[in-house]
C-alpha cells in the first residue's frame, strides 16, 4: 500500500515538473532595445506618464514620426528645445546604396541632459528602428545596403532645454578614383544612353590628363589585370569592405599585380584612352559590381549640394520676432506647400533655422518656415497707447488665458499682433496679449 501512495506522489511530481504546478504564468521581464525606451520605462515605473508632461512626451515621440519635416541631404539646421515642452523633433530624407550618412548633433548653449537620437527606415508605412546614438547624443552614421527613406528623431528628457545643431552629411563609400579630381570631372554619368540608346552606361567617366594616377577608393585585392576589347587596359579590384567588384578601365598602364593588396589612395594605374575610348579624351571608366550576380550599380552620390552651413542668426532661436512685411508660412522647407498667408507685425516664435528661413510656432500653435528676411527680431514699439479704462491681459491670444489686467493710465507699448490680439508691455513692466480696441 506504501509503494502505491509513494508511487502516485512520484507520478503527480513528474507531472508537476513537465507542465508546472504554478498558478500564475509570470511575464518575461521587459527590456529596453535602446536607451528612448529605457527611459520611457522609468518614466512609466514613476508613474510620470499619467502627468500632463509625460503624455506629451510620449505622445509626441509617436506622433512625430508621421509628421517628420523633409529635407535633402546634405542639411543643416540649428534648433532650440523649450524646457516646458516635451515635444520630439523629427526629419525625413531618402538615402541610397553606396552612400554613407553621418548625422551628428553639436551643443550650441544647453542643459546637462539625456539626448535620444534614434533613426528608423521607412517599410511600407512601417518605422523599423536602426540605431540610436548614445544618450548624450552625438553621432550616428550608418550605410544603405539598399535606397530606402529614414526618419531621425531626436528627443530630451523632461524638464531640460537649449539650443543645438544638427548636421546630415551623405558621403561616397569610396574615395574619389582618381588623384586630384571630383565629381565636376565626370564626364559621362551611370545610366546615360550608349549605342543610339540599345544599352546604358554601366558606370561613370572621369575626366583627367593623361598619365594622372588612378587610385584605389578602398583597400582590396587586384583580381585580374588584362587588355582586351573595349576596356582596353583594365583592372578588376575586390573591394576588401563591401562584396563589391571595381572595374577601372581605357587606362594607360597599370603599376599593380594580379594578386596585390592595396590601400585606400595607393596608386593602381594611369588614366589613358585605350580600348574603345582610342579616338577620345583621356578618361577612366569606372564601374562597380555587386560581387555574386556582377550587377552594375552606382555608389558615388551625383552631383549634388554642398551643404549649407548655419552659422549666423543662432541667437534668434527660442526668441520672439516680428514679420516687417505680409508673408507665406510653409509646411517645410523643402516642397514650400503654404499653410497661410501671414500680415506683417505678426508675432512668431523661432523654434530652428537653416541657412535661409526660420522654424516658428505662432500662438495659436501653428507651426512652419517663414523666409528670414521677412523677420525682425528688434520688437520696437510699432504702436504706443495709454490704458483710458482697465484693460484684461492675457498670457497668449486666447480668451480663456486671462492672467491680470492693466490700470488705468498705464502706458503701453504695442510689439506686434495675432489675429485680434496684441501683443504689449507696459510702462510698469507688465507684458502679454490684449484684445484690439481695448
Amino acid at each position: 500500500m506504501t509503494s502505491k501512495k509513494q508511487l502516485l506522489a512520484l507520478m503527480v511530481l513528474l507531472l508537476c515538473t513537465l507542465f508546472s504546478c504554478k498558478e500564475e504564468r509570470v511575464p518575461v521581464v521587459f527590456q529596453p532595445r535602446n536607451d528612448h525606451e529605457a527611459y520611457q520605462k522609468a518614466l512609466q515605473d514613476a508613474n510620470l506618464l499619467e502627468t500632463a508632461l509625460g503624455k506629451e512626451w510620449l505622445n509626441s515621440a509617436s506622433s512625430s514620426l508621421l509628421e517628420p519635416d523633409p529635407i535633402d541631404l546634405p542639411y543643416e539646421e540649428a534648433f532650440f528645445v523649450d524646457n516646458t515642452s516635451a515635444k520630439a523633433i523629427s526629419y525625413s530624407f531618402s538615402a541610397k546604396k553606396g552612400e554613407k550618412i553621418q548625422i551628428s548633433i553639436a551643443e550650441i548653449a544647453a542643459d546637462t541632459m539625456k539626448r535620444f537620437v534614434d533613426l528608423f527606415r521607412v517599410d511600407s508605412e512601417e518605422f523599423v528602428h536602426i540605431a540610436s546614438a548614445d544618450s548624450t547624443g552625438h553621432l550616428l552614421s550608418f550605410e544603405p545596403r539598399r535606397d530606402a527613406s529614414y526618419i531621425l528623431r531626436f528627443q530630451s528628457e523632461l524638464l531640460r532645454g537649449g539650443t543645438f545643431k544638427i548636421t546630415f552629411e551623405n558621403e561616397p563609400t569610396l574615395a574619389f578614383p582618381v588623384a586630384g579630381k571630383n565629381h565636376g570631372s565626370i564626364i559621362s554619368y551611370w545610366g546615360d544612353p550608349r549605342d543610339g540608346g540599345n544599352r546604358s552606361h554601366d558606370g561613370i567617366d572621369i575626366y583627367a590628363p593623361l598619365g594622372t594616377p588612378v587610385i584605389a577608393p578602398t583597400d582590396g585585392t587586384v583580381k585580374s589585370i588584362d587588355d582586351k576589347g573595349i576596356g582596353g587596359k583594365a583592372i578588376w579590384l575586390e573591394d576588401a569592405k563591401r562584396p563589391h567588384n571595381l572595374y577601372f578601365a581605357h587606362l594607360d598602364n597599370w603599376s599593380v599585380k594580379r594578386g596585390e593588396k592595396v590601400k585606400t589612395g595607393d596608386t593602381i594605374g594611369f588614366v589613358g584612352n585605350t580600348g574603345n575610348a582610342f579616338y577620345s579624351s583621356p578618361h577612366l571608366h569606372f564601374g562597380i559590381y555587386t560581387r555574386n550576380s556582377m550587377k552594375a550599380f552606382n555608389p558615388l552620390k551625383s552631383l549634388g549640394f554642398e551643404l549649407k552651413t548655419v552659422n549666423d542668426d543662432l541667437g534668434w532661436l527660442g526668441s520672439e520676432m516680428r514679420l516687417t512685411t505680409n508673408a507665406v508660412i510653409y509646411k517645410d522647407s523643402r516642397t514650400h506647400a503654404q499653410l497661410s498667408k501671414l500680415e506683417r507685425n505678426q508675432i512668431a516664435r523661432i523654434i530652428a533655422l537653416n541657412d535661409k528661413a526660420c522654424k516658428v510656432e505662432l500662438p495659436d500653435g501653428q507651426v512652419g518656415y517663414i523666409s528670414k528676411r521677412e523677420l525682425t527680431i528688434n520688437l520696437r514699439p510699432i504702436q504706443k497707447l495709454v490704458a483710458t479704462t482697465e484693460v484684461d491681459l492675457y498670457q497668449r491670444p486666447d480668451h480663456n488665458a486671462t492672467i491680470g489686467s492693466i490700470p488705468l493710465a498705464d502706458g503701453i507699448q504695442v510689439l506686434g499682433k495675432n489675429d485680434d490680439f496684441l501683443r504689449v508691455k507696459t510702462t510698469s513692466g507688465q507684458s502679454g496679449w490684449i484684445k484690439k480696441g481695448s
